[in-house]
C-alpha cells in the first residue's frame, strides 16, 4: 500500500510540489484548498499527466478534508503573499489563522502525520503548527534551507561554471534576509569555495542568496516562486517517506542547540521515517555565531508579534 501526502493549499507550490511528488510514485496525493473546484481541477489535469507518464498514484481535490484521513505526512503551502499596504502584523494575522485551521484539521483526520511547514513566514508559522497540534519537535519541519541551499549552489555552480552535482551549499538561520550562509562549509568537489573564489566574489553570492526569493518576486512582478520550493519540499518528503536518514537544511525547533532554545530556526537535520531524527551541531567561528544568534533574534522578534503569543505556552 503506497503512503498518502496531503497538501494543503492548491497555489503554485502545492500543486507543484503535487506534481513533482506524483510523478516520482512516492506516494498517494490529496490536494486541499479552499477555491471551489481549483483543488479539484488541479488533480484531474495532474492524473491525466500522470497517465502519459505511466504512473498509477492517485490524486484527488478536495475542498474538505474527508480524503486526507490517514495521511503519512501533511505538507502545509496555504497562505496569503503580503500586499501592497499590509503590514508584518497583518500578514502574520492572517497566515496564522489559516496554519491553524489546516494544522487543527490536519490532526483531527491524520493524528500520526508528521508536519512540513512551507507556509511565510516560514519560522513562525512552523511555531503556529507547534502551538496548536502540540507535536513533539520531531514531527514538525520547515522548509526553507533546502531552497535556501539550492539557490546558494545554483549560483557557486554557474560562478565556477561546474556541474551543480558538484556542489554542496551550506546555509543556516531563519529564512529570510537573516539567513547565514557558510562559505567554508559550502564545497565543490569537497573543496571548500574559500579555496577557489575569492572574498568579494563570496559576499556577492552570499547577499544574491539571502535575497534570493526577493530577485524571482521582483522580476515575476505578480508572483513568487514556486519551482524551486516545490521540488525543495518534494526533497524532505522523499527523504522520510524512504527512510533515508538524508541531512538536509531544515528548519526545526531547537532546544538549546547553536545556543537557541526554543525557536525555528535553520540547521543541519537528518530526516527519516520519524521525522527530525537528530539536529547536527557544526563547529561555528564567533563571527558565524554571532551572524546565527542574529538571525535567531529576527525569528523571535516574529514569534513575538504572533497573536496570543503573551498567553501561548512556550
Amino acid at each position: 500500500m503506497r503512503k498518502k501526502v496531503t497538501i494543503v493549499g492548491a497555489g503554485n507550490v502545492g500543486a507543484t510540489t503535487a506534481h513533482w511528488l506524483a510523478a516520482s510514485e512516492l506516494a498517494d496525493i490529496v490536494l486541499v484548498d479552499i477555491l471551489e473546484g481549483v483543488p479539484s481541477g488541479k488533480s484531474l489535469d495532474l492524473l491525466q499527466a500522470l497517465s502519459v507518464e505511466g504512473s498509477d498514484v492517485s490524486v484527488i481535490g478536495s475542498n474538505d478534508y474527508g480524503p486526507t484521513d490517514a495521511s503519512d505526512i501533511v505538507v502545509i503551502t496555504a497562505g496569503l503573499p503580503r500586499k501592497p499596504g499590509m503590514s508584518r502584523d497583518d500578514l502574520l494575522r492572517v497566515n496564522a489563522e489559516i496554519v491553524t485551521k489546516a494544522t487543527e484539521e490536519a490532526m483531527r483526520r491524520s493524528p500520526d502525520a508528521i508536519l512540513i511547514i512551507v507556509s511565510n513566514p516560514l519560522d513562525a508559522m512552523c511555531e503556529v503548527a507547534r502551538r496548536v497540534s502540540r507535536l513533539p519537535r520531531e514531527r514538525i519541519i520547515g522548509m526553507a534551507g533546502v531552497l535556501d541551499s539550492a539557490r546558494f549552489a545554483t549560483f557557486i555552480a554557474r560562478e565556477l561554471e561546474v556541474s551543480v552535482e558538484n556542489v554542496t551549499a551550506f546555509v543556516l538561520g531563519g529564512h529570510g534576509d537573516q539567513m547565514v550562509p557558510l562559505p567554508r562549509y559550502s564545497t565543490v568537489a569537497g573543496i571548500p569555495i574559500t579555496e577557489l573564489l575569492d572574498a568579494a566574489t563570496i559576499e556577492r553570492l552570499t547577499k544574491r542568496t539571502a535575497s534570493g526569493g526577493g530577485e524571482i518576486v521582483a522580476l515575476l512582478k505578480t508572483g513568487s516562486a514556486y519551482y524551486a520550493p516545490a521540488r525543495s519540499t518534494a526533497e524532505m518528503v522523499d527523504a522520510i517517506l524512504k527512510d533515508k536518514k538524508k541531512i538536509l537544511p531544515c528548519a526545526a525547533y531547537l532546544q538549546g542547540e547553536y545556543g537557541v532554545e526554543g525557536l525555528f530556526v535553520g540547521v543541519p537535520c537528518k530526516l527519516g521515517s520519524r521525522g527530525l531524527e537528530q539536529v547536527l551541531e557544526v563547529r561555528l567561528r564567533p563571527e558565524e555565531h554571532a551572524a546565527l544568534q542574529r538571525s535567531a533574534a529576527a525569528v523571535r522578534e516574529l514569534v513575538e508579534a504572533l497573536p496570543g503569543t503573551a498567553s501561548a505556552a512556550r
